[in-house]
């Protein structure tokens, strides 16, 4: 994890994984990919979202889906909180 971003599981089995992060402002989730599909949904805050080349910007209410293998990341403009959701579970968080 970047500076200025926390991390809680929040359940999890082999199949679907739920966490909470936290962001501060200008923190970075830098661009990644994995063989996880995601969805997220933004419980706070502003993002600025990149899924390969599409770059948009989210706010409260807002959510995406990272399907697996698609580079995807996220800068904080406002200090906020994503709800992720992984499929199957994130064995390198635990």
């Amino acid at each position: 994890m970047g500076t200025g971003i926390k991390r809680q599981i929040y359940g999890y089995n082999d199949v679907v994984m739920m966490v909470k992060v936290k962001f501060e402002e200008g923190a970075i989730g830098v661009l990644h990919q994995h063989h996880h599909a995601q969805v997220t949904y933004v419980e706070s805050g502003v993002f600025e979202t990149t899924i390969d080349d599409c770059t948009k910007t989210l706010v409260k209410g807002d959510g995406f889906y990272a399907p697996p293998h698609k580079t995807h990341g996220v800068v904080c403009r406002a200090p906020g909180v994503l709800i992720d959701v992984f499929s199957p579970h994130r064995a390198d968080f635990l």
